[in-house]
């Protein structure tokens, strides 16, 4: 049986489609860059952590780690699969969520609809305190 191990998402700017994520998720964070990181982006000819084309957000316990990974076109059409995300108090995570670079689409009674700086949609779910 397979088990999830990443999800992977097409980017035009991996390190701030990463940030934007670590900071919308409770208990995720932009994987660290030690010396040899570092050491084997500069042989490849990066500079840096910011021009990483592929950057790796890991949550603090389990669950599935995602991968934001340089493509050259840009997100034209809806998600053929998105990420639902579920709080307490709605409003409020939309407001925070929003303060982070998300889009709202659109309010349904259950759920709204956002989108992430780069277009990517996602839902955000009442969950029962």
């Amino acid at each position: 049986m397979a088990l999830l191990r990443d999800i992977v998402f097409d980017s035009a700017h991996p390190a701030a489609a990463a940030r934007f994520w670590a900071a919308a998720l409770d208990g995720y964070a932009v994987a660290p860059y030690d010396e040899a990181e570092l050491a084997r982006l500069r042989a490849l000819g990066i500079s840096g952590p910011e021009d990483d084309p592929t950057v790796l957000v890991e949550p603090a316990g389990a669950g599935p780690r995602l991968w934001f990974q340089l493509v050259p076109e840009r997100k034209r059409v809806r998600n053929r699969a998105h990420l639902d995300l579920r709080a307490i108090d709605v409003e409020a995570e939309t407001a925070r969520l929003a303060g982070l670079g998300a889009s709202v689409l659109a309010r349904h009674d259950e759920h709204f609809v956002l989108a992430d700086p780069e277009g990517n949609e996602f839902c955000l779910f009442r969950q029962d305190p």
